[in-house]
Formats: structure tokens, C-alpha cells, sequence
């Protein structure tokens, strides 16, 4: 039998009126249900949807999930070109701890958001929340959609960067052989379905699966670190003078100095998008209001700091930056590892480069699976009811498994289209994921202030500031992502930045759908339990007639 969910409402103080609710303090509704719920149900009933996940992930298990998907060692291995071809040695170390800055506020307030309404819509239900009177969906539904195109591009791109290692591999064991496109796409679709089947399972099996995905993530990345400074014996002197890794820009594109290391963010962005996962796992988290910004909070401190050695290993070993770039092998990283290792030893290191990275495209599968159901519970795409349904032998969403399975695949066939369109899966990634990210943020900042009712984990007077350089920094990374290396005469097709076409093509799509047809129905998030989800005076709250929970909507101006 269907658990049967009611609320009662209480009187609310007058003062109480004026804030924006999220999570309900307590006294002012009680949930009523025909079993005994524990905080975590009761929260999210107060969020408005029912309990449908088995709360299997912990504080750990979530930090697995999302550090699996930040995937450090695969990330900055498969981005190496744009950090290190686009503006050198000095772009790298100095980008990486300039961009940290802005992603470190980004991740902390949005662990605020997931504190206040841990629910699987996340971001965009945030977005619905927070939004002025009357603007609850459209926010929302920008939201959403960029962070959906961030998300389903998240496992097609991380598979192809582990099929390019495997096959550049394969190349260094073999001179003679060069991968083709469609060995590149075959291989690349082979990993993307066993990511959809290993996706299908079992919360408890996925939450396994990731444990040891992450130990293994970590323990590699520490190797790795000290792999390659101890065994760099190649050259004398071992290392890169600090003036020179420090100092030294070395500008690949024909855009200014400063231009050129804003541009090589794209590798920081992108290798640092995966620690909103445990907002859309807080569905199937123990202690989620705390354990779920406490595992993004983890995430991102624990990416940025190791992701930083990283680069600095990398600054001070390179040898001949255009040789790593430009080599026959088509990947940057085991081209750099080939320069400073002994062969035997650089395999080594692209061996345990590659299974990370199969472990964070399962990863990539996981959180964008449970983005694509929240979408579909609340009728965002068309036929929303496919990708909106639960496994009842799983527990699962398995058909948001397989439709994210299916775009992805479709995706690929930028392959064909060479390098500069397949790499555009990346930049997309960056600024879909960041755009969803810092929009519920500004809101939060610059619309509700201190009507904002925070969770149990907060930045307290630190919110404000938090929230006001994470905006800052996504409007200024949002042009720079879709920025071209060319200008001028040697713009074209082949040259030019195709994220603007990729990403944009489809969120001008979204918002055509919504001024023809989607502004008539789309009223935010569905909420599908009968509650009160915006605080009003006892008197207000009387005479205001009842909705039906099919009708129910936590956007405002709904």
C-alpha cells in the first residue's frame, strides 16, 4: 500500500510571513502519515514529495559519489591541454588557485542551498524557491535545463578522454597503429553502457561501487604525486626552475596574457563540477541536511587542494610544453608522461589513470541519472512520465539511466566532426553545470537576503559575501568559455569555439518551448504531498483554499 501522507497546518507569527521557506521550522506544519516518519522523511515531506529512494548513501558514500565524479587525476588528464596549451606553466599553477577562489564560493553556497531543501530537483527546485513573486518557474526552468546539458554531457565526455588514453595506450605499445574515429566511438559507446548498467543497480550496490571507486580515485591520485617528481630522471636539472613555472605565460592563443589564463579556467571548471552530486543523492542520504553539504563542501576543499599538487607536479617536471600538445598520440597527458617517465613506469601511471577515469564516468552516470528522474517526476521533458519513474525491483531510476545513455551516444558523433567539436562536450559541461549552479546562489544573495530560512549547516554572516563572488565569477567565466583560441582572419568553422553552438543552441531551444508553450503549464517543481510551502499569516492561511497535491507547485507565482 502507498504510504498516505496529510500535513496540519499552525498558527505562523506575523514576522514568520516574510521569510522564504524551505525547510518548515518546526511548529509550523506537522506531518501526518500512516507510519512513524524518521527526520529525514519528515523533511522532505515537508519539501513536498514523498519518500521513494532508500536512504542507503552516508556523508562518506555521497563524498564517494561526488569525488568519483570530480575524478582528479582522469579530469585534469583529459583538460591537460587546455590548462597547459593555453597559457603554460604559470597559467596552470596561478589559474588553478585563481579559479579556486570563485569555485570554493559556488560550493559552499550551494552546500547552504542542499542543507535548506536536500530533495533530488536540487539546484532548480532551489531555483523555484528563491525566485521573485511570479518568476518561480522561468527560474526554474532555466535552471534546470542547464544543468540537465551539463549533466548528460558529464559520462560521454569523461568515457571518450578514458577511450583516447586507452587507445593513445595501445598506440605507444604499437607505433605503427593510429586509432580511427569510429574505433574512438565504438569504444567510447561500449563504456558508456556498461556505466548504464552498472547505474541500474541497487542503491546499496552503487554506494559500494563508489566507496571503493573513491579509495581507489585517491589512492591513485596520491601515487601519482609521488610517482612522477620521484621519478623524473630524464633530464638534468630534474626540475623547472620557480621563475619559470611561476613566471613564464606561454600564450597558445591570440588573445592577450590575461585573456589566456582566464581561458585555461575551462580545465578548473570542468575537473571541479562533480560536487553537486550529493545534492541530487540527498533523496537517498542519511542525515541529508547535514551529510549532503558536508560531502560538497568535502569534495570541492579536498579537489581543489590535491588538484593544485597535481598541476604543480605537472608545472615542474614538463619538459617541452608544444611536443606534449602537439604529439602524434592525440593525448596530451600520456604524451607529458612519456617526456618525464621512463616508458614502463609512464604506462603505469596512465594504467591508473584509466580506471579512474572509468570510475568517474560511472560516477558522471550516477548523479545525472537522478537529475534526469527529478526532471521527469516534475514534467520537464516530453514524456516526462519515462525518465520520471522509479524501478520497483531496483529502487532506481533505470529509464533515466538509459535515456541519458542514448543522448550521450548521439553525442559521440561529434567525433566525427574532429577535435575541435567533440572537445566542445567539455566546455559545455563547464558552463551548463556552473550557469545552474550560481543562478538559485544569486537569487538566494540578491533577492530573498535575509528572508532566506538557512538548513542546519550554514555560512551564517558569511552567505552574503559567499554568494556574491560566486556570482561574480560564473558571469565572468560564462563569455570566457565560449571564447575561440583564434580571432580575426583565422576564425572559421574548424577553428571556432563550438560550445556556443552546443550549449546555447539547445537553452535558445528551451526558452523558444517556454515562451510558445511551456510558460502555460510549467509551474516549477510538482510537489505530489499537500503541504504548506510558503509561510503566511495564521489569518492568510485560513481563508486560502486547499490545492490538491497534483496540483501543488513550490514555485512562487505558480
Amino acid at each position: 500500500m502507498a504510504t498516505d501522507y496529510t500535513t496540519k497546518n499552525y498558527d505562523i507569527e506575523k514576522k514568520a510571513s516574510a521569510h522564504v521557506t524551505s525547510v518548515l521550522p518546526v511548529g509550523e506544519v506537522e506531518v501526518v502519515a500512516d507510519h512513524s516518519l524518521g527526520e529525514d522523511e519528515a523533511t522532505l515531506v515537508a519539501l513536498g514529495y514523498k519518500q521513494e529512494f532508500r536512504r542507503e548513501f552516508s556523508m562518506f558514500t555521497s563524498f564517494g559519489v561526488s569525488f568519483s565524479v570530480l575524478g582528479l587525476l582522469p579530469s585534469i588528464a583529459t583538460t591537460l591541454w587546455y590548462g597547459m596549451g593555453y597559457a603554460g606553466t604559470a597559467g596552470m599553477v596561478w589559474g588553478w588557485l585563481i579559479a579556486m577562489v570563485g569555485i570554493q564560493c559556488v560550493a559552499m553556497s550551494m552546500a547552504e542551498l542542499a542543507s535548506s531543501m536536500p530533495t533530488s530537483g536540487g539546484l532548480y527546485y532551489a531555483a523555484a524557491i528563491l525566485a521573485p513573486e511570479g518568476w518561480g518557474p522561468l527560474a526554474s526552468w532555466i535552471t534546470g535545463w542547464s544543468n540537465w546539458i551539463g549533466q548528460v554531457t558529464g559520462a560521454p565526455s569523461v568515457d571518450y578522454g578514458c577511450a583516447a588514453m586507452i587507445l593513445a595506450a595501445a598506440s605507444v605499445y604499437n607505433p605503427s597503429y593510429v586509432p580511427t574515429n569510429y574505433q574512438t566511438f565504438l569504444l567510447t559507446v561500449l563504456l558508456l553502457l556498461v556505466h548504464g548498467a552498472i547505474s541500474s543497480l541497487p542503491t546499496r550496490h552503487i554506494a559500494i561501487f563508489n566507496s571503493v571507486s573513491t579509495w581507489l580515485n585517491m589512492g591513485f591520485l596520491i601515487i601519482v604525486l609521488v610517482i612522477i617528481p620521484s621519478a623524473t630522471t630524464n633530464r638534468d636539472p630534474r626540475f623547472n626552475p620557480s621563475s619559470e613555472v611561476w613566471g613564464t605565460i606561454s600564450n597558445e592563443t591570440e588573445w592577450p596574457n590575461g585573456i589566456a589564463i582566464l581561458m585555461s579556467f575551462i580545465s578548473v571548471i570542468w575537473t571541479m563540477s562533480g560536487y553537486d552530486a550529493p545534492f541530487h543523492l540527498s533523496e537517498e542520504c542519511s542525515n541529508a541536511a547535514i551529510a549532503s553539504p558536508r560531502a560538497i563542501v568535502l569534495t570541492a576543499e579536498t579537489g581543489g587542494l590535491l588538484g593544485w599538487f597535481l598541476m604543480l607536479v605537472i608545472a615542474y617536471t614538463v619538459r617541452d610544453i608544444p611536443a606534449v600538445i602537439g604529439s602524434e598520440l592525440g593525448q596530451p597527458f600520456v604524451a607529458y608522461c612519456l617526456q618525464v617517465l621512463p616508458q614502463k613506469t609512464a604506462m603505469a601511471v596512465v594504467a591508473m589513470t584509466i580506471v579512474c577515469s572509468f570510475f568517474m564516468g560511472q560516477g558522471c552516470m550516477v548523479a545525472a541519472s537522478r537529475v534526469t528522474y527529478a526532471y521527469g517526476r516534475d514534467g520537464v521533458f516530453p514524456l516526462s512520465w519515462i525518465p520520471g519513474t522509479v524501478n520497483k525491483y531496483t529502487q532506481t531510476p533505470v529509464n533515466a539511466v538509459w535515456m541519458n545513455t542514448s543522448i550521450g551516444i548521439l553525442l559521440l558523433l561529434l567525433i566525427y566532426g574532429g577535435s575541435l567539436a567533440i572537445s566542445a562536450i567539455f566546455s559545455i559541461g563547464a558552463i551548463g553545470a556552473y550557469v545552474a549552479f550560481t543562478l538559485p546562489v544569486a537569487l538566494r544573495t540578491f533577492v530573498v537576503g535575509n528572508r532566506f530560512r538557512p538548513g542546519p549547516w550554514n555560512l551564517g554572516r558569511w552567505s552574503r559575501l559567499s554568494g556574491t563572488v560566486a556570482t561574480a565569477f560564473t558571469l565572468l567565466m560564462m563569455p570566457v568559455l565560449c571564447f575561440p583560441t583564434v580571432r580575426g582572419a583565422d576564425l572559421n568553422a574548424q577553428t571556432m569555439n563550438w560550445t556556443v553552438v552546443v550549449w546555447g543552441g539547445p537553452m535558445f531551444l528551451a526558452m523558444v518551448w517556454w515562451v510558445v508553450d511551456a510558460r502555460e503549464w510549467f509551474k516549477g517543481p510538482k510537489i505530489n504531498v499537500e503541504h504548506q510551502m510558503l509561510a503566511r499569516p495564521a489569518d492568510d492561511a485560513a481563508q486560502a483554499p486547499s490545492r490538491s497535491s497534483s496540483e501543488s507547485s513550490p514555485a512562487k507565482g505558480a
